[in-house]
């Protein structure tokens, strides 16, 4: 990989990811729309801790305007591009359904048109393990059928695959589509249960602990998740070459999905505990029901993912917060 474009390059994964390339001496270009979902001085902070680096470069435009895709690919000589712009947020998307109709499903047809025109080396797009839906049988793998999504976002996420998978069998672009799981680590985004969970356990106030703590998420440490993204670049899907009997490679097109998750699920109440020790404080908890769109729990088979890049060890949840709360504390000066 010599040269990058990296979507959504101020958001919470999109930071890592490009901190992650410039590591390893690639020329990155980031994009993001800078929208107010949530705090964008949280965004501006991320952006100056990369900005001043020779091999970053940074443009302020929406994916989902007609043209900007298209503009960068002309000039740009990608090799990877790295699609994490989203409107992010299941609950979010009972309330504005419309900004994931145009930021997730506009956007990805923008980047795709773009790509056409000037194909890169390899694409990978973000999405999400809420496509897997209503389905029970777990560990999800990639081959599971998943018609069922219980969310808007979830369901634009879905449609963003089919997508991508129509304009790699017409145009040969090599994709991969990476569905994450319950992403969490240092820098995170403040509508993340973990950020709101320790934002409120700091300062004395009750968390909502959502379908009364019964749940279970397969929490993915932000690091290991950038390796994982980093790593499948250089595992260009190939039509018709397989890796094993697992493999979600399509049959007529150079198109898989892969998970990225723990691969270990745990608790809710477990995860809240973790915090508890981080914080050395208890949490009060205001017990709620289940959210409409949400999912009791998820848990990610990574056999393909290991298949791809090789063994991989993932981040103990313990580990994770404790690194959380400490950049928490420093960032607002606790």
């Amino acid at each position: 990989m010599e040269k990058a474009l990296v979507t959504g390059a101020a958001g919470f994964i999109g930071y890592h990811c490009v901190q992650r390339l410039l590591a390893a001496g690639v020329e990155v270009v980031g994009l993001d729309a800078m929208t107010d979902y949530y705090d964008v001085a949280l965004k501006r902070a991320r952006l100056s801790e990369i900005g001043a680096n020779p091999g970053f470069r940074f443009i302020e435009a929406a994916v989902e305007d007609p043209g900007v895709l298209a503009g960068l690919f002309a000039d740009g000589g990608f090799d990877t591009v790295i699609h994490l712009a989203a409107q992010a947020g299941v609950r979010y998307s009972l309330e504005n359904p419309r900004s994931y109709l145009e930021s997730n499903i506009a956007g990805t047809f923008e980047l795709l048109e773009a790509a056409r025109a000037h194909p890169p080396r390899h694409m990978l797009l973000a999405s999400t393990s809420s496509a897997y839906g209503a389905n029970t049988e777990m560990p999800y793998r990639e081959t599971m059928r998943a018609d069922h999504q219980m969310s808007f976002y979830a369901a634009t996420k879905k449609a963003t695959e089919a997508m991508a998978h129509s304009y790699a069998h017409l145009y040969d672009l090599p994709i991969t589509m990476f569905r994450f799981f319950t992403v969490y680590g240092p820098w995170g985004r403040p509508d993340m249960a973990l950020f709101k969970f320790t934002k409120a356990i700091l300062e004395g106030a009750p968390i909502e602990v959502y379908n009364h703590g019964d749940m279970k998420r397969d929490f993915t440490y932000i690091d290991d998740l950038v390796e994982g993204i980093a790593r499948l670049a250089g595992a260009v899907p190939e039509r018709g070459r397989p890796e094993g009997e697992a493999d979600s490679l399509s049959p007529v097109a150079p198109f898989r999905v892969v998970n990225i998750g723990n691969s270990e699920p745990v608790q809710l109440t477990d995860f809240i505990a973790a915090i508890e020790a981080a914080t050395g404080r208890q949490a009060e908890r205001k017990l709620m029901p289940m959210q409409p769109g949400d999912v009791p729990a998820t848990w990610a088979d990574t056999a393909l993912l290991e298949a791809l890049i090789g063994a991989r060890s993932g981040t103990p949840v313990a580990v994770g917060v404790d690194r959380f709360v400490a950049w928490y504390r420093a960032f607002h000066r606790i």
